[in-house]
């Protein structure tokens, strides 16, 4: 029988080029229904996996395991969730919400105002269900490529005490 239990930890060094594999592979089947192929194509611009080592040196990415292989990360930082990607079949299953609740801990970490996330288009709406509100659209703050890619800037409230 196959073990399909999940383990969440600290990201570490030599996994950037599985976090690499985890965005592009989702941003391709998950995005393609909101984005140009055109976009889709150019969307990881110059981002190598030697890019997601050094956000793992930060110390704030936390990755999902299946059976030794990532399967989703997410990446906060005080005030923002700045990455949040899955497989694509990993999707659908809460792992998102799983990862979602994680990255808000963080966002909190020494962090009273609300939470604020540059949300892809297709995942507006998990971000909505989850209590986040959409402020504005507009073009992404992290661009890697020359095609602007428009995003869905949303917040979530400051929980009440």
């Amino acid at each position: 029988m196959e073990d399909n239990s999940i383990t969440i930890r600290p990201a570490r060094a030599g996994d950037g080029g599985a976090l690499f594999e985890v965005t592009w592979l989702s941003v391709q089947a998950l995005a393609k229904d909101h984005y140009s192929a055109e976009q889709i194509a150019a969307w990881m611009g110059k981002r190598t996996a030697a890019y997601y080592e050094d956000l793992i040196s930060h110390g704030r990415v936390r990755v999902a395991e299946r059976q030794d292989r990532i399967i989703g990360f997410v990446d906060a930082e005080p005030g923002e969730l700045t990455r949040l990607f899955l497989l694509p079949s990993a999707a659908g299953a809460g792992l998102g919400h799983k990862l979602l609740a994680i990255g808000l801990e963080q966002a909190r970490i020494g962090y009273k105002g609300p939470i604020r996330v540059e949300a892809t288009l297709n995942a507006e709406g998990f971000y909505a269900r989850h209590g986040f509100k959409t402020v504005c659209k507009g073009p992404a703050s992290h661009q890697f490529s020359d095609d602007p890619i428009e995003l869905a800037y949303m917040e979530m409230p400051q929980p009440e005490a």
